[in-house]
């Protein structure tokens, strides 16, 4: 089961620290964590993701509502809320493939940040699911480097 936590915090020094300790000492898993400052700098907003049994994703919830720094946490639903995942990947390519990767960007709305000689510079966003689809349509052409910044969601109401 997956659990997907929108949790606003403190935005301190040593909150991030606090908050992955706790899934360090419970031996709970992190997917994906993406954090950001909100509208008010002294909140900040994370998106946590995580695996496990019913029981496991109720029990980070509690221990999320524990923490000193913690002024909200909200359980998101899959179905109720928009998750989204952004990629930066660097594609090989030959004179064969080039337009290959170029049009695989065109189906897919992935957009060429740069063109070198040797690499393209690829840019997607989409729901995780996409984007492991997407990782695998370009693996096919080499993949040089590819960074990825985690799960964002917000409840769609």
């Amino acid at each position: 089961m997956k659990g997907i936590f929108s949790v606003l915090v403190e935005n301190r020094d040593g909150v991030l620290s606090t908050i992955a300790g706790l899934f360090a000492r419970r031996g709970f898993n992190i997917d994906s964590l993406a954090v950001g400052v909100t509208d008010k700098h002294d909140v900040s907003s994370m998106t946590i993701v995580s695996t496990g049994d019913q029981r496991t994703i109720d029990q980070i919830e509690k221990q999320l509502n524990k923490k000193v720094d913690v002024i909200k946490v909200r359980r998101l639903s899959e179905a109720k809320s928009v998750c989204l995942e952004m990629i930066l990947v660097k594609v090989s390519y030959s004179a064969s493939t080039r337009s290959s990767v170029i049009e695989l960007c065109q189906m897919t709305g992935a957009k060429i940040m740069k063109a070198a000689p040797k690499y393209l510079l690829l840019e997607y966003h989409s729901d995780p699911e996409n984007v492991e689809d997407f990782i695998k349509l370009v693996k096919t052409f080499g993949i040089i480097d590819i960074q990825r910044t985690g799960a964002i969601a917000m409840e769609k109401d």
